[in-house]
């Protein structure tokens, strides 16, 4: 019996040590993925967001948007990286992502940079997954610790990424949404916080602006009719604190001042008010942002075998 717990322990033993030497185990999320294999990741992201920022306030509002958009089709594994081809369509035409994702120069930037530091090594999801978080902290927003790990798909959808929750939805239609990838009420209250920066075109609440409708504010509707001489034209989702990630997002629902039905519907709905009014507390919405945003991570991944690290973010590796 000695002998066989003194063989357990030097089995742990090892076990413990080869961790520590190769780093996690293929195939599953970590924090210290690239500890070994590529410890600058982290800070070459960081960089270049930073250095985005600098010529574009909205940078970090577009790098989550883009988190969003890859991580609810398919699950986030770059798929919306992929560019279309004679014999491809990837996701960037669709409706919800046509001429309004952006933020595509930052991720090709960082993963040309990568492939020079580490070759072959950080995948193209990692790397959105890393931009997000660094543009929401660069905002003043919270910062959490990424896990990493992911590989990128060889696959694009165009038809799901044309399901994607849109502007006009109500709060039912969204708690449905966010249900069938296992994320709840809180996940879509907290993740629809990041609405408090970056900026919306105004055909998306154009029918708002011509209605009486009573959960807009007047005062705002005007100040939107002013900025919205065409349709095209671009105004900002939070009018008191635009390119800050703050509680205002919250503050702006409660004075009938959010921008699209589908925030302001969420102040509205007897299944997710309590938690608008909640999260007016700014400890109270990083704490459930920062949770929020690990689960959105953790959808659909492609680890292990799965998938490839793509060479370049945009097309699919050929083999030669």
């Amino acid at each position: 019996m000695a002998g066989a717990c003194q063989r357990l322990r030097s089995l742990i033993t090892l076990l413990t040590f080869t961790t520590l030497l190769l780093g996690p185990v293929r195939g599953q999320l970590s924090t210290s993925f690239y500890s070994n294999s590529c410890p600058s990741v982290f800070s070459t992201v960081r960089s270049a967001v930073s250095n985005a920022l600098q010529s574009d306030p909205r940078a970090g509002a577009k790098l989550l948007r883009m988190f969003f958009h890859d991580c609810f089709v398919q699950g986030c594994d770059a798929s919306v990286l992929l560019d279309d081809t004679a014999t491809f369509r990837g996701e960037k035409t669709a409706a919800p992502n046509a001429n309004s994702l952006r933020g595509f120069n930052v991720i090709n930037s960082v993963k040309a940079s990568l492939e020079i530091a580490c070759p072959r090594t950080v995948s193209c999801a990692d790397i959105v997954a890393i931009a997000a978080r660094d543009g929401v902290v660069l905002a003043g927003g919270p910062t959490w610790e990424v896990e990493v790990g992911r590989r990128d798909s060889t696959t694009a959808s165009l038809s799901e990424a044309n399901n994607l929750p849109g502007p006009s939805w109500t709060a039912a239609q969204q708690i449905r949404a966010f249900q069938a990838k296992g994320l709840n009420t809180n996940d879509l209250v907290a993740l629809s916080g990041a609405h408090t920066f970056g900026k919306a075109s105004c055909n998306l609440f154009q029918s708002r602006l011509s209605s009486s409708d009573p959960s807009m504010d007047a005062t705002f509707r005007s100040t939107l009719q002013s900025s919205c001489g065409t349709a095209s034209a671009m105004v900002d989702l939070d009018q008191g604190t635009p390119v800050t990630f703050d509680t205002q997002y919250y503050t702006n629902l409660q004075m009938n001042r959010g921008l699209l039905t589908s925030d302001q519907t969420l102040a509205t709905s007897s299944q997710t008010s309590r938690l608008v009014n909640t999260f007016t507390s700014q400890s109270a919405f990083f704490n459930q942002f920062t949770k929020s945003m690990l689960k959105l991570g953790r959808l659909g991944v492609l680890t292990g075998n799965q998938g490839q690290i793509r060479n370049i973010c945009g097309a699919v590796n050929r083999e030669v």
